[in-house]
């Protein structure tokens, strides 16, 4: 069975009774398709399809973003919350960076993210930039550093995400299992 969903006019949802568990999505020209099991109330296909068009957009930007787009980003956000007075030379993407959400090293000004960001919602990934941005200014942790992400209004909720990611990394994935270690909350040790 094929509807168009009513909250997303472009969301096509198709039901398959041989489908029991599984959801996935994809996107055919400009409609995505969500496909989900027959027997899903309305309540659990609404609350899939949101799940499926993050995660769509989610993988989308990951191949969109690269080191000049998120230059790009973090000089957006100096100006807006730091009157432009944090300034990198170099923002890029990196993989080896497990322990910690992102590095900044204010001597070669230079910014590192982990590639773990990637993906997640747009208020963490600026709170982290902001965060590495303002180390720049100001390379510990005290008084002064947490007063220039005081502009930023998602704080909280960012240090929130990230805190309940690094929550659920430590969790084990099989009753009795043990969990693997987890990121700290903040987004990185300053160079």
């Amino acid at each position: 069975m094929h509807s168009e969903h009513p909250a997303h006019p472009h969301v096509e949802v198709r039901r398959s009774a041989r489908r029991s568990r599984t959801v996935s999505a994809y996107r055919e020209g400009d409609r995505t398709i969500v496909l989900i099991p027959a027997r899903m109330s309305f309540a659990e296909e609404q609350r899939w399809v949101a799940q499926m068009l993050d995660r769509l957009a989610a993988r989308e930007s990951r191949r969109t973003l690269g080191d000049g787009a998120l230059a790009e980003r973090a000089r957006r956000l100096s100006e807006e919350y730091l009157d432009g007075r944090a300034r990198p030379d170099q923002v890029r993407w990196v993989t080896n960076q497990n322990s910690r959400w992102g590095s900044c090293t204010p001597s070669e000004r230079s910014i590192r993210l982990s590639h773990r960001l990637q993906g997640m919602p747009d208020y963490v990934l600026d709170y982290v930039l902001l965060h590495e941005l303002a180390h720049l200014l100001v390379p510990d942790h005290g008084p002064r550093f947490w007063a220039l992400l005081d502009s930023y209004p998602r704080t909280e909720r960012a240090r929130g995400y990230l805190e309940g990611v690094a929550s659920a990394a430590r969790l084990p994935h099989i009753p009795g299992a043990r969990g693997a270690g987890a990121a700290p909350v903040e987004p990185e040790a300053c160079e």
